[in-house]
């Protein structure tokens, strides 16, 4: 087991495991924690259950668990002790001793069958005790099957079973007789009513063969059909404040269950349920299918989280990236964040240009303004972060020649900064990412600082590039195209000689060729 998951599975059966694979397969993080205590451990096979008809219990909840694994998720054998909040987890207590963290509960933990205090009944449940018709009438379809009456509901129980049997017989038990218009539903079936308490069962080589009256009369029977009180696995659901409701059928209580609502949730937040925890009459199929519509409503609530926190720290980071402290920090904790490359489309548009006085803004670790040196230009580069301009002089100075006395370093905040306007012959700004009003200021201030005949050249990320797999910071209200900008330089002082969205080839995060877009503004001050 890992420390914390998306969510923990509390039970093993086909809702706990159809859950965990549709969590699984949304690439949550998921354990089942499953006590091996099937319901259907008893019975012969599966039914109803659509591709699946008449497969045994353990190869069905083994085929789901290789589907589980298959996609990634955990199974363990245990026993969940206690639940506890911890803040916004559940802290999740296995076998007494280990405990994992999860940030959302899947209970699949099933329900007991009360069975009537009958000697041999629990010894034969499942194999020819039977309780469903639809799970277990085709199989001892034309036989000899006895109702034994625990409730006023065993009439309507006997009828049932006569659609798959015409030999069917009511037995009282310790119930009234039924009256006259249920006598006569009876009689018009062909089910006769044998009257007295049953003692016990009648059984050779391991076969059920009848039951024994308290007279002491033998009835012969193939199948003995008993109504189980279904109730609910709920402690675990109880500690955490859930509490079980009577489920009635025609007006009668036959179990209880845990309430919730059509995907499973109940009414704490965090917790869901499915299968025959929340529905005593599910079948296997069904309570698959509600696992299934419970995982798929898990991870929906998942995603609003994760939503939630992605927009707060989204937030934090807008914030925070455009601080000293965050540039700082991130320098720091790289020897070099940069390619110490220059850009290319400062070598594009600058490399023919007669050397002048540059302005380099966002300098970084100084490839560009090194680059300009080498050319003869004296350089004026500016940057937020003192850690990468001390790292830009090492370059200067490795690069030999004048190029260090050509650059002057320059440590400000280009937010709050002006440079002298009408002064420099280039003015470069690479990638300079800022929310739509600072940069829309910022970029009004260099143009003013570029002298009269001289170049101003801004580069950005073109908002294309998000439809792509290639690294950028994802706030699209901070990309921009060249012609945005070109739009707010002044006609009358710029003409614009290069607006365009330039392709260039690119590697990914994942290692694959892409190609991204740079939007290139090259305009010249008349």
């Amino acid at each position: 087991m890992d420390d914390r998951y998306d969510v923990v599975v509390v039970g093993g059966g086909a809702a706990g495991l159809a859950g965990a694979v549709a969590l699984a397969r949304a690439r949550r993080t998921v354990l089942v924690v499953d006590a091996g205590e099937p319901r259907n451990a008893p019975a012969d096979g599966v039914h109803n259950y659509l591709g699946r008809e008449g497969t045994p219990p353990a190869e069905l909840v083994a085929a789901g668990r290789d589907e589980v694994t298959g996609y990634g998720g955990q199974i363990v054998a245990g026993r969940v002790d206690a639940v506890d909040r911890d803040g916004a987890d559940f802290v999740v207590t296995v076998d007494g001793g280990r405990t994992v963290r999860a940030r959302r509960l899947l209970v699949t933990t099933g329900l007991a069958d009360e069975l009537p205090e009958v000697p041999g009944v629990a010894e034969r449940w499942g194999r020819d005790v039977l309780h469903c018709p639809y799970c277990h009438g085709w199989e001892v379809r034309d036989r000899r099957i006895g109702v034994l009456a625990t409730g006023p509901l065993a009439a309507h129980q006997a009828r049932m079973w006569r659609q798959w049997s015409p030999h069917v017989l009511l037995l009282l038990h310790d119930t009234d007789a039924p009256d006259a218009d249920e006598a006569e539903r009876l009689a018009a079936r062909g089910i006769s009513v044998v009257p007295g308490p049953v003692a016990d069962l009648e059984v050779a080589d391991d076969t059920l063969t009848g039951v024994r009256l308290a007279s002491g009369e033998v009835v012969a029977l193939d199948a003995l059909v008993v109504a189980t009180r279904m109730t609910a696995r709920s402690a675990l659901l109880e500690s955490l404040g859930l509490t079980p409701v009577d489920v009635e059928m025609s007006g009668h209580v036959v179990g209880r269950q845990v309430p919730a609502d059509a995907s499973g949730a109940t009414a704490v937040p965090g917790v869901w349920v499915a299968g025959n925890v929340a529905d005593v009459s599910a079948q296997v199929i069904r309570a698959a299918g509600a696992g299934m519509m419970a995982g798929a409503a898990i991870n929906a609530d998942l995603v609003e989280e994760d939503t939630r926190d992605a927009v707060a720290e989204h937030r934090r980071q807008r914030e925070a990236m455009f601080t000293e402290a965050a540039w700082e920090e991130r320098y720091q904790a790289r020897p070099a964040v940069w390619s110490g490359r220059p850009n290319p489309q400062l070598v594009a548009e600058a490399a023919e240009l007669t050397p002048g006085r540059a302005l380099d803004v966002g300098s970084g670790e100084g490839a560009d303004a090194v680059w300009l040196a080498e050319r003869g230009w004296r350089v004026t580069a500016v940057d937020i972060a003192t850690t990468a301009l001390a790292r830009a002089a090492e370059h200067a100075k490795a690069a030999g020649g004048q190029v260090a006395e050509r650059v002057e370093w320059t440590h400000a905040d280009l937010l709050r900064w002006s440079p002298a306007e009408a002064t420099y012959d280039l003015v470069s700004a690479q990638f300079m990412h800022l929310p739509p009003q600072p940069r829309r200021a910022l970029f009004a201030r260099l143009a003013d600082a570029v002298a009269p005949g001289g170049r101003l050249l801004i580069v950005g990320h073109h908002p294309w590039d998000l439809r792509t797999t290639a690294h950028r910071m994802h706030y699209p209200e901070m990309m921009y195209t060249a012609e945005q900008v070109a739009a707010q330089l002044d006609p009358a002082r710029f003409e614009v000689l290069v607006a365009q969205a330039r392709p260039r080839a690119a590697v990914d995060p994942d290692g694959r060729d892409v190609v991204v877009h740079d939007a290139v503004l090259l305009a010249r001050r008349r």
